[in-house]
């Protein structure tokens, strides 16, 4: 350890905004606290998403029961989800799980307990964004789900109008001309949308990580770059290695995102965990819009970013190391040009990612069963953006022996007999 840093206390693994949600939430807490991440920048999932804290998602995505969708995407006709045959063989047992979970009666519980976290998205961020003087990366409130079918369109307003009135959720319904009226560079006909109006939507997502680790160092803690691989007991606590040299602490903190699950299972356990990945891409030169919009029936997001409009796309089943494919992404390209004028790709190659989830659509944050010191906040699939801060707080009251903020039963790894 370099000369003039206080010793660690708590050594959390991966600088995603899970991550450093919870590195906040124990430092204000009074914990010294070291991050381990292998960039010394955000580069990870919690920079290629949407950008949307999603105040209004308190439906996790569930598996499509639907049988035409399904045989929509297995075919390759529809575009929110791709998949590598040899992948999905491989993940068949844990596909099984997740549609089972989705069905309607264990699916209601889940998304029960997923509401009572997500419910306090924006206050918890709110927080950081203030403290971390991040309020010019706040682009407005607000995204659109746009439909082009009237049909589809009437469908998810009947599903959308009495869920938001349970869950308190500001939601405005768009025909086409009042669509049309809202995003004037839209030129491809649409049946209409639903405005969400409660999310904050972020500029820069992996700036806004970065500011918040901006603000943790102010405030004394640190950010090494290290080998999360290199976590092991030692002692009566952790040991990682990292360039400024082995850390101890007595308590360690697994938040690796879609990695979680290499470095759980090298410690014994067996979550059953699996990835979606998924690609973004910035265009220049073209038409934006006003807030972030869902193409929803092409199944590609378009949302304004200060590197240009980003193209985001759904789900692909395939190994964390696996080439990019990414023809999701040129299929949103095409349905896109339809829509408006795109401009040119700012990068020569896309960015890809990867989604951490768990077969109940629930994250893992509590303790480690067979490992005193260890403590895990991972498998937020969708909403590890939305979420961090959130999940961050109710980890770092259960480290502390606090009364936590929300009943934790629900999320601990104790569920899938670890």
């Amino acid at each position: 350890m370099r000369a003039g840093h206080a010793p660690a206390d708590v050594l959390v693994l991966g600088a995603g905004m899970v991550g450093v949600g919870t590195a906040l939430a124990l430092q204000q807490r009074g914990h010294h606290v070291t991050l381990v991440d292998r960039h010394a920048s955000c580069r990870e999932t919690s920079y290629g998403n949407a950008g949307i804290i999603q105040r209004e998602a308190v439906e996790p995505y569930g598996f499509p029961r639907d049988l035409r969708q399904l045989l929509g995407i297995a075919t390759g006709r529809r575009n929110e989800a791709h998949y590598h045959v040899a992948q999905l063989l491989r993940l068949v047992p844990a596909l099984l799980r997740y549609w089972r979970n989705s069905a309607p009666a264990p699916y209601a519980r889940i998304a029960a307990a997923y509401a009572q976290l997500i419910r306090h998205c924006i206050a918890e961020h709110q927080g950081w964004i203030d403290a971390a003087q991040a309020q010019d990366l706040v682009g407005g409130r607000g995204w659109r789900e746009a439909y082009r079918s009237p049909r589809l369109l009437a469908q998810a307003a009947a599903h959308a109008q009495p869920l938001a009135a349970r869950a308190g959720l500001g939601l405005q319904l768009l025909d086409g001309p009042a669509l049309a009226a809202a995003e004037p560079g839209l030129r491809g006909p649409m049946a209409g949308a639903l405005h969400w109006t409660d999310p904050w939507t972020i500029r820069h997502p992996g700036q806004l990580v970065d500011r918040y680790v901006a603000l943790l160092r102010r405030r004394g803690g640190r950010l090494v770059q290290g080998n999360a691989d290199t976590l092991r007991a030692s002692g009566a606590g952790w040991a990682v290695d990292t360039e400024d040299g082995r850390i101890d602490a007595p308590t360690a903190v697994l938040a690796l995102g879609p990695w979680s699950d290499r470095a759980t299972r090298a410690l014994g356990y067996r979550l059953p965990l699996f990835v979606k990945r998924g690609y973004h891409r910035h265009y220049r030169g073209g038409t934006t819009l006003a807030m972030p919009l869902l193409d929803t029936e092409q199944g590609v997001l378009l949302a304004p970013m200060q590197q240009g409009l980003r193209i985001t796309t759904g789900a692909e089943f395939a190994a964390l190391d696996a080439p990019p494919t990414p023809r999701q992404l040129a299929r949103g390209e095409q349905a896109a040009r339809t829509l408006l004028d795109l401009g040119d790709p700012v990068e020569a190659q896309p960015w890809m990612g990867a989604r951490p989830c768990t077969v109940d659509m629930l994250p893992v944050i509590g303790p480690a069963p067979r490992h005193r010191g260890l403590w895990f906040n991972f498998g937020h699939s969708h909403q590890g953006f939305t979420l961090g801060p959130a999940s961050g707080r109710l980890l770092a009251e259960l480290i502390g022996g606090e009364t936590p903020y929300i009943d934790p039963v629900p999320y601990a790894p104790q569920r899938f007999g670890a």
